[in-house]
């Protein structure tokens, strides 16, 4: 193999490489999305701010208000005792009530978790409760 093949061989691979290098980190930095509970997220909030999160937690009880003829939402999740203040606006899953464990999709700023729309998934409760035999042994 003449110098030349190889210089035009090294230089092929090596744009080759840094193309799809360049691909993949422009691919994974637009699209990272951290998956983070709210204690974590509250405990250093300005790691946090502006970048997109999913938010792991359990709605405050009595924290659900509505705003009157919208879908404007407040509340508050929280997580290990640390709380963070949530807006939405849109429609939000049936099974989303005081107590439900939820995952946010949004972004942190100064004034609480802003979540995206269609950003609220509810955890379905488990359908075994030991403290209540009759429903185990009618989930089977």
């Amino acid at each position: 193999m003449d110098r030349r093949r190889l210089l035009n061989l090294a230089l092929t691979g090596t744009a080759l490489i840094g193309a799809f290098g360049g691909l993949l980190w422009s691919g994974l930095s637009e699209g990272a999305e951290y998956y983070k509970h709210v204690d974590e997220v509250v405990a250093s909030p300005a790691e946090w701010q502006g970048k997109t999160l999913q938010m792991h937690g359990f709605v405050v009880p009595g924290s659900i208000l509505l705003k009157p003829g919208t879908l404007d939402y407040r509340f508050q999740v929280e997580n290990n005792g640390r709380r963070v203040d949530v807006t939405y606006r849109g429609v939000v899953p049936d099974n989303f009530t005081d107590k439900a464990e939820v995952v946010l999709r949004g972004r942190l700023t100064a004034g609480g978790f802003h979540t995206d729309p269609n950003g609220i998934t509810t955890k379905c409760p488990s359908r075994y409760d030991p403290s209540r035999p009759d429903l185990a042994r009618s989930a089977s």
